[in-house]
């Protein structure tokens, strides 16, 4: 995991998000990049030292986020973009590689019944980036316990498993595999990617009318500090992609969560 890139929202946490992307790039190595569309015209995906950029753009609120978190030595980029925020990170994702977004369930949108703003929303929808989305206030540690939820086990890339892969192997983290079984399942679903299997500590086969409620049937029993879903279209977000917000009556974690893309298999 080398590239680890922040959007940074106008929320006033946005400075939290950015702390826990840091620690967590310090913890593995990786290089952060903090993303913020301007309206001048300006060159797309062009990087430069932080410091540089806050001085040509003369973008205060930028440069006190940055000033509230500590860099542990790490050189935080800025990546400039012209346009709609979601071309950009892709655009910015074919030209040098993110391994990982890092973002907030919600930057501007104050409407709390929602678990993630039109901004997080469109993110998760639009790209096939890996994301991690982080609850306002969690402080970064260590996973301990990952709880891996989906409603077919059939993965055609291995590379999709390599965020949690990585993870896994720097945490030593336990890994339990929840398969939820949804109307509708066929038995194919029920083959699991051996690679998954592998790095797991144990299986749940459950029976619910979503992956949602399978995921809130076993939380609390197995305690998971991360959980990870699958973004497909016919999987743990399918009828959500209709949608950029993402009402908090239909999917919400306490816990940060890992979304891995299998969109294009």
């Amino acid at each position: 995991m080398n590239n680890i890139l922040v959007p940074v929202g106008t929320s006033s946490d946005a400075h939290e998000t950015l702390q826990y992307a840091i620690d967590f790039a310090s913890d593995f190595g990786a290089s952060i990049y903090v993303m913020e569309v301007f309206s001048a015209t300006t060159k797309a995906g062009t990087l430069a030292n932080v410091s540089e950029i806050i001085a040509e753009s003369g973008k205060e609120r930028l440069k006190s986020v940055i000033s509230q978190v500590d860099s542990k030595n790490i050189a935080i980029k800025v990546v400039t973009y012209q346009g709609d925020l979601v071309d950009g990170l892709n655009d910015i994702d074919k030209e040098m590689g993110i391994d990982l977004i890092i973002l907030a369930p919600r930057s501007s949108d104050i409407r709390e019944e929602l678990y993630l703003g039109s901004t997080s929303g469109g993110i998760v929808k639009r790209t096939d980036i890996p994301t991690l989305v982080v609850p306002k206030g969690t402080e970064y540690t260590s996973f301990k316990n990952v709880l891996v939820a989906f409603k077919s086990g059939i993965l055609k890339r291995k590379r999709i498993l390599d965020p949690l892969v990585t993870i896994s192997n720097k945490h030593k983290c336990k890994i339990n595999l929840l398969l939820v079984k949804t109307p509708g399942y066929s038995d194919d679903d029920l083959k699991i990617n051996t690679a998954l299997l592998d790095m797991s500590s144990q299986l749940t086969i459950t029976e619910n009318p979503t992956t949602y409620q399978g995921v809130l049937e076993h939380f609390r029993e197995q305690h998971p500090d991360l959980l990870c879903v699958f973004r497909r279209k016919r999987g743990f977000f399918k009828k959500l992609w209709e949608k950029s917000t993402i009402p908090k009556s239909e999917f919400s974690a306490p816990i940060p969560v890992l979304i891995l893309s299998v969109k294009k298999d």
